[in-house]
């Protein structure tokens, strides 16, 4: 039960947080106060908040999945829509795991455009209990990213790579990875500028431009997905419903097989590209 002062800390802190244009004050007031460890660290992280910073990079955390996602400054934060790409990649998992011809063994997910590494460490958390253990290897170009990465993907024994794409992944994977995930950046170089504040001036760039169209990265990706996946496995990229035309065209001009699926209620949209068997 809170006290009389921090009842009143948390009335003044919300006041101030709405005052600078947070719509859910009050709730992100009790996140702050829950996790500053001295009343310094919690005057800071107050006025990094007032000042535009990213709510999840002021707590050190998101939540994603059900998961607490260590999430540093300057790192992309993980929208609410990927949450949709997880579900997607957990379904074909489990279906590839009793998959006619498929070797025996633990599941391979490879995670482009790792970030934080939430996609993966949400996969592994998702699949642990009916799949058990999955081998998952995690990349990206940001070595900030790939640092925080490798916290989240301790647990479940994640390799992260730093590096372009497939550039460092091991060879040894090359033809045997069950899904692919990528949730590459696809916001146009034109609409940087309209994004908001709190993604555009404090997350990196590298992790939001996708290029003129914003389907640079996805038509990369596409192209080398057949060499990396097993017969039968799955390219997932996250894009845009108005994108998907063109990362349909990149996937299906990558030798894969493209259906788009989508969620009206987390606005999230998914290109699942599946190699031949």
């Amino acid at each position: 039960m809170p006290t009389p002062s921090s009842s009143a800390s948390e009335t003044v802190i919300a006041a101030r947080l709405r005052a600078a244009g947070c719509v859910f004050a009050e709730d992100e007031a009790r996140l702050i106060i829950d996790s500053a460890a001295t009343p310094a660290d919690l005057a800071d992280m107050v006025e990094r908040r007032v000042a535009g910073v990213p709510l999840e990079q002021v707590l050190g955390w998101a939540e994603f999945c059900g998961l607490r996602i260590t999430i540093e400054p300057n790192v992309f934060v993980p929208r609410r829509r990927t949450e949709f790409l997880v579900q997607q990649g957990v379904g074909l998992v489990r279906g590839r795991m009793g998959a006619p011809g498929r070797a025996g063994g633990p599941a391979v997910i490879v995670d482009l455009c790792c970030g934080s590494g939430a996609v993966g460490a949400a996969l592994a958390a998702l699949l642990a209990p009916d799949v058990g253990r999955v081998v998952l290897h995690a990349a990206d170009i940001d070595p900030v990213a790939v640092r925080c990465a490798r916290r989240n993907l301790q647990e479940w024994a994640g390799q992260v790579y730093e590096g372009d794409l497939y550039e460092p992944l091991p060879q040894q994977i090359s033809g045997q990875v069950d899904v692919l995930t990528a949730n590459a950046p696809y916001v146009p170089s034109s609409a940087i500028g309209m994004m908001p504040p709190e993604a555009r001036l404090h997350e990196p760039l590298i992790a939001l431009d996708g290029g003129a169209d914003g389907v640079d990265l996805h038509r990369r990706i596409a192209a080398r997905a057949a060499d990396w996946l097993a017969p039968g496995g799955y390219l997932l990229i996250e894009t845009s419903e108005r994108q998907a035309p063109q990362t349909v065209a990149a996937v299906a001009g990558g030798r894969l097989s493209p259906r788009v699926v989508s969620s009206a209620e987390l606005s999230a949209t998914v290109i699942i590209g599946k190699k031949p068997d």
